[in-house]
């Protein structure tokens, strides 16, 4: 599994108009699934997501995670990720079929509200608008091949 976590002051996600999840301060999680990704990967990819101490703490130093400041995810399916950019235009074959990525992006979001985060989501597949005020900016990349 592969995400792009970027620390937020807020984002939403918007699907036809009307906005479908919405955070303030937080994380917003763009989150792509592999072919052979497992539910293991998920549950030790939101470990990793929820536990990233990446807000400043009194100091001004990244010391603090999602709990420490109260914060919320926002998570929207990216199958990009796992673009292969070898021509100008991307291949997606790379990602996972809907039967495999749709478990496992849930298994993900069941995870980090199972440690007790607000999770709000965009929809699989839809054609989203996400907005976002990005804090900082801190943007981290995590593949759980490379975890």
């Amino acid at each position: 599994m592969r995400a792009v976590v970027t620390r937020v002051k807020s984002a939403s996600v918007t699907i036809d108009g009307r906005v479908n999840g919405e955070i303030g301060q937080g994380l917003l999680v763009l989150l792509g699934v592999g072919p052979s990704d497992t539910e293991a990967q998920a549950v030790k990819l939101a470990d990793k997501v929820c536990g990233l101490r990446i807000f400043e703490d009194e100091n001004e130093k990244m010391n603090l995670n999602l709990e420490a400041v109260g914060g919320a995810l926002l998570v929207v399916s990216q199958f990009t990720l796992y673009a292969d950019t070898k021509s100008r235009r991307p291949g997606f074959t790379g990602a996972a079929k809907p039967p495999v990525a749709i478990p496992l992006y849930e298994k993900f979001m069941a995870e980090c509200a199972g440690r007790g985060f607000q999770v709000e989501h965009g929809e699989f597949g839809a054609d989203m608008q996400v907005y976002s005020q990005n804090d900082g900016p801190v943007t981290i990349l995590l593949d759980t091949d490379q975890m």
